[in-house]
This record gives C-alpha cells, structure tokens and sequence, in this order.
C-alpha cells in the first residue's frame, strides 16, 4: 500500500530531492514539472506522487481528457491512470467531472474545472491567432492583360451578336418567300452526284477528242501521200511521151523537177507531222518510209549510155 505522508517527507520541498522541481529565488517559489499536476505548483495537496487518489485534466490535439488515479490500480503502472474524454461542450464536460469525481474532495473537483476552463480558453486564443496570423496570399496583378483580355471578350461577344442576328434575318426572309425558288434545290448527296457525273464526262470527252485528233493526222498523212503517188504518176506519163518523141535534154530537165517537187512534198509532210497544236502534248505517230522506184528513168539512161559507148569507141577508131 502506497504512503503518501512518507513519499512527501521525501521529496518534500527543504527535505529531498525531486526531479520535477524547480525552485526560483525571487520570489522565493518551488514549481512542478510533472504534465499531471493539475496546478503546477509544488506542494504536499497538488502533488501527483504524494497523493494516491488524484485527479487532472489535459488537453492532446485539442480535446481534453480527465484522468484520474486510484490506490486500486497502483499495483500496475501501466494503467494506474484512468482516461476520460470530455465533451467539446463546456457544460456538458463540467457535469462529467463532477460525475465522476462525486466522492471527491470539494478542492480537487474545482482544480480539475478550473485547468479545464484554462485549457479551452487556450485553445479558443489559439485558434484565434491562427486565423489572423494568417498569411494572405499576394498575386501580381497584370492590368493591360486583363483589359486586354477584357476587350477581347466585348469583341468575341458582339461579333457573336452580329452573327446571330444576321442568322436570324435569313431565315426569315427564307420564310417569308423573298428569294424565291432559289434554295428550293435538291440535297447535298444528289448535287454531290451531279458534280461526280459532270467531271467524268468531261474526262471521257478529253479522251475521245485526243483519238479524234489521232485519226485526223493519220488521216491527213495518208492523203498527202496519196497526192505525191499521184504526181509522181504524172509525172512518169509525161516521161513516156517524151521518150517517143526522142528529145533527151527535156526529159532530164523534166526528171530534176519532178524530184525536186516530189521533195518539196515530202518535206512539207515531215513538217505537217512536226506541227505541234496549241494546249496539248505530242504524241508518236507511226513513222511512214516512202520507196520510190524509177522504172522509166533506169530505161532511158539505157539508150543514152549506149550512144556514149559508140561514140566512144568511134572516136578511139578515128
């Protein structure tokens, strides 16, 4: 069993020595340092080791506890003081003091509502002192962006206005019939359609004019080949003619000219072949070799070389 007059006669102020006092010279005053003192001040009735029946209130993460301490748990340490939670309201905490400290001196039960009264007007104050140290969050405040930001969105909102009431007006001349049949076509699939359509004609009309325009340059080709065949037929009639007539000279001068035309006439073939058409790209054609085959020239140069040769031989006899 604990005695308490004999613990105090040993750490007692003046007799022996505690190590939760502290003790201060001017004023002469002894402290306790004990977190269960419920006064802290060190004498025999406040002190927490000399007393088996005591009692006292503290506060952790601002709620407060009453505790309490019975000589029937002083066998074990551990659980020698009894915690209680008090109510967040004062009322209401006072009445569970006095509820279970009823058996209790009159002098203990006021020092446990006196530190809890001091507790909660503690943390009232702290709590006080943290909303107005608090610090204020201070942003540069950029005027130009904002009026600028501001004049933008006047803008946006007007040009939107003008929109909307331009909408509206067309839609209600539409209603009203000013237009006409104008807007009155068929759907966007069907003009969608229409447009395809259009574009492959088209193509298909560029194609059959570049082989129309084929056709026609073998066409004129073959026609002017057909009129120097012709001339050049002429031509060997009237070398036949001559030949009768026995007259050299001119059917030579004759031959030259029909070559010479038969020359100019291949040659302006060669050039209708190179003329090019404006707007369009050149195509191969399939090059033609004319032939032409001299029958009645390679017979008259018979006769003239026989006279030569008797001449010749006439002379070589002389």
């Amino acid at each position: 069993m604990q005695n308490d007059d004999t613990i105090w006669t040993c750490i007692g102020p003046g007799k022996g020595f505690c190590s939760f006092k502290v003790k201060r010279k001017d004023p002469p005053q002894v402290f306790c340092t004990n977190k269960y003192n419920v006064t802290g001040m060190c004498s025999k009735v406040t002190c927490p080791l000399a007393n088996s029946n005591y009692a006292t209130v503290m506060e952790d993460e601002g709620v407060c506890y009453l505790f309490v301490k019975t000589v029937e748990r002083a066998h074990s340490p551990k659980n020698l003081w009894e915690k209680i939670k008090l109510s967040k309201n004062y009322a209401e905490a006072l009445q569970q003091i006095d509820k279970a400290l009823e058996f209790w001196p009159g002098h203990q039960i006021n020092r446990c509502k006196q530190r809890l009264t001091r507790l909660r007007q503690t943390l009232i104050r702290a709590r006080k002192l943290e909303l107005r140290d608090e610090k204020k969050e201070l942003s540069v405040v950029k005027k130009k962006t904002e009026k600028r930001e501001r004049n933008r969105e006047a803008h946006a909102l007007r040009a939107a206005k003008v929109e909307e009431s331009i909408g509206t007006a067309l839609l209600a001349r539409l209603r009203k019939g000013t237009y006409g049949d104008l807007y009155k076509q068929k759907d966007v699939e069907e003009e969608e359609e229409e447009l395809e359509e259009g574009l492959e004609a088209d193509h298909l009309s560029g194609e059959s004019e570049d082989e129309e325009y084929e056709v026609e340059e073998e066409d004129e080709l073959q026609a002017m080949m057909a009129d120097g065949k012709s001339n050049f037929v002429a031509a060997g009639d009237n070398d036949d003619e001559d030949e009768s007539s026995g007259e050299e000279e001119s059917e030579g001068e004759e031959i030259d000219e029909d070559m010479e035309d038969i020359e100019d006439q291949s040659d302006l073939i060669a050039a209708l072949a190179g003329s090019k058409v404006e707007g369009r790209p050149l195509r191969k054609v399939p090059r033609v070799e004319v032939e032409y085959e001299y029958e009645d020239h390679a017979q008259q140069k018979q006769p003239m070389m026989a006279t030569r040769s008797t001449s010749k031989k006439g002379s070589s006899s002389r």
